[in-house]
């Protein structure tokens, strides 16, 4: 058995390392973070500068190639120091790299993956309603009728992040409601934001406060026939075929979590004194110490594993819903911990333990929860359905 990283991995993985550390360095990002509802285009620009919104769209289409182990790769350097802001580098690689790269005809492959790959195009995910969240399905009212040249779209989404600064939106709707099942008659669209009859409102919310989560309210939004991406009523199917990168994604980002807050936490306990010593050389503050270094290896092996299996082609749903439940569950509580150590200053929003804390306590609820996940993995286990 082999655990160690391909030698191309590990030179990408040290470069990341080097630059997020000169260009993104944690107080810059913390700053970044304190403005609600105010995109860092500066940050957005510094990745475009460095090419790296390219990372895991083909050459072929103007992008520096690399499966997803490159690209958990990535995010989880990213995210040691921008915490819950790796979602704009996250949100267009997902829904660019893959979703366009799996269900986009090659006219749209090639007219829309130049552009991100260049930094020129930013997405955002429209696929929650109100009344629904984890129950996507059973909730969706977003509906799609189709007419002359198109689609006419009328409904609302919520927790549609940077949905306020996006150029387009890939948002699902119900195309269909004369089906027999529910998972049926769902089109994917691939809708431009300044579309007539588009209204955007931010939502405040606790933690990744730059990256506005909106609302989305659509009014007679016409989407024209060449906006459809995959085949008409059968999104729900295709889209399970990025679910498992989705969830591989989100584990990097919360393992990066993991590293900062190791980062932080030695180093101010290297530093601080209390009672005439070091508090480092407190006994349970070490055993903090040792439990955040386990928690790191444990979601570390278990991502590598994963993105390792989706790299290959090999079945991974379970092993992806289980790291995804794995990697936030102890990102919340490493970050925990590590307000735990720096006591007052921790809370202070002068250091980063509490952002990661407030970014990591999101990654636990969505995009699904860690509840819903567990259900689905009882399931695979031959359980019956219990949702």
């Amino acid at each position: 058995m082999d655990f160690e990283l391909s030698e191309e991995v590990e030179l990408f993985r040290d470069s990341v390392h080097k630059w997020v550390n000169q260009e993104c360095p944690k107080d810059w990002c913390r700053e970044l973070e304190r403005k609600e509802h105010v995109y860092p285009q500066e940050l957005w620009d510094k990745l475009t500068e460095a090419g790296f919104h390219g990372v895991g769209i083909a050459e072929e289409y103007g992008g520096l190639g690399g499966d997803i182990v490159i690209q958990a790769t990535f995010m989880r350097e990213f995210a040691r120091n921008a915490a819950g802001l790796g979602w704009i580098w996250g949100i267009t690689s997902f829904s660019g790299a893959k979703s366009i790269g799996f269900y986009g005809t090659e006219e749209q492959k090639r007219r829309f993956l130049p552009k991100m790959a260049a930094g020129e195009l930013k997405t955002a995910i429209s696929f929650t309603e109100a009344g629904g969240g984890t129950d996507l399905l059973g909730g969706m009212k977003t509906s799609a009728e189709k007419v002359a040249g198109g689609w006419v779209i009328n409904g609302e989404k919520i927790w549609s992040t940077t949905a306020d600064t996006a150029d387009y939106l890939l948002l699902i709707a119900r195309s269909d409601k004369n089906v027999q099942r529910r998972t049926d008659g769902v089109s994917l669209f691939f809708v431009p934001r300044e579309s007539e009859g588009i209204t955007t409102t931010p939502l405040p919310k606790l933690g990744m406060r730059a990256l506005s989560s909106c609302t989305v309210n659509l009014d007679n939004v016409f989407v024209p026939d060449d906006l459809l991406l995959g085949e008409e009523g059968k999104a729900w199917k295709d889209t399970t075929k990025t679910l498992n990168n989705e969830r591989i994604m989100m584990s990097a980002m919360c393992l990066g979590m993991i590293d900062g807050v190791l980062e932080d936490a030695i180093e101010y306990m290297n530093q601080r004194r209390a009672f005439g010593k070091l508090i480092g050389e407190f006994q349970t503050l070490q055993h903090y110490i040792a439990k955040i270094a386990m928690f790191q290896k444990q979601t570390e092996l278990m991502l590598y594993n994963t993105a390792w299996l989706q790299s290959q082609g090999r079945p991974c749903a379970m092993e992806a819903a289980m790291t995804k439940t794995i990697a936030s569950e102890y990102a919340c509580k490493a970050a925990d911990m590590g307000i735990s150590i720096l006591g007052g200053m921790g809370y202070s929003a002068e250091t980063d333990m509490q952002r990661y804390w407030r970014d990591a306590r999101l990654l636990r609820i969505g995009p699904v929860s860690n509840e819903m996940a567990q259900n689905m993995i009882a399931e695979g286990l031959g359980l019956p359905r219990s949702f």
